[in-house]
């Protein structure tokens, strides 16, 4: 595993409409996928034959010229590193997102725009009727683009980190449906399709159904 696909997540800046999206990088078995929005960058690694769940880092991205400056709230495999000041450079040309770092270049390609009823950075802030909005640093985020989610239970202060999801979904005539790619808490949901009843009321969506293990699912979320 090349260490320099983990960390070149952060080597963009810019335009902000430009990066703004779904990216996607393939190395082999392994699929590495970037989610750029609203001020905010998710980055995961996993293997989807093989159900693995290998890494997951994001945070705070804001693009000054051709560089984008931030800092990282959430990194599953080295939590000394949340609340690290990030700040790198990129190029763009047509669909293609070039990373370099120390002389090497990847390529990653677009997937999606960003665009979107639910495309945004998403903070759950009621579960079950119960107000769960004032927990401090602890936090769960749902961070979507056109076409793809990810998920992430975090806590910004100690970095600890308490488990991730993700991987395509749509939101159609009411039904939001999430197929799942990646699962760091149980790997044989890996596969699975789940669909909730969703609306956006303002800044709040509205999220009911059955969670994978088949409990009742009632969230409300904000961006």
């Amino acid at each position: 595993m090349k260490y320099i696909i983990l960390l070149s997540v952060f080597f963009f800046g810019g335009n902000q409409a430009q990066l703004k999206g779904a990216w996607e990088f393939k190395e082999g078995s392994v699929t590495h996928t970037l989610v750029i929005i609203d001020d905010y960058f998710s980055v995961s690694s996993f293997d989807i034959a093989g159900k693995k769940f290998i890494q997951t880092n994001g945070g705070t991205a804001k693009p000054h010229g051709n560089k984008l400056e931030g800092k990282i709230e959430f990194n599953s495999a080295d939590k000394s590193v949340v609340g690290n000041e990030i700040s790198y450079t990129y190029a763009i040309a047509g669909s293609e997102l070039k990373l370099t770092r120390d002389g090497k270049t990847e390529t990653w390609k677009k997937t999606d725009d960003g665009t979107g009823p639910l495309a945004g950075n998403w903070k759950i802030i009621r579960r079950d009727g119960n107000d769960i909005s004032n927990r401090g640093a602890r936090k769960t985020i749902k961070l979507l683009s056109g076409k793809r989610f990810h998920w992430a239970a975090i806590n910004t202060e100690t970095g600890e980190f308490s488990g991730t999801g993700g991987g395509s979904y749509t939101f159609e005539n009411g039904k939001y449906t999430e197929h799942i790619e990646f699962f760091s808490r149980d790997p044989q949901r890996v596969g699975a399709s789940l669909s909730f009843d969703g609306k956006v009321e303002g800044k709040e969506w509205h999220h009911s159904g059955k969670s994978s293990a088949g409990n009742p699912v009632n969230e409300v979320w904000s961006r």
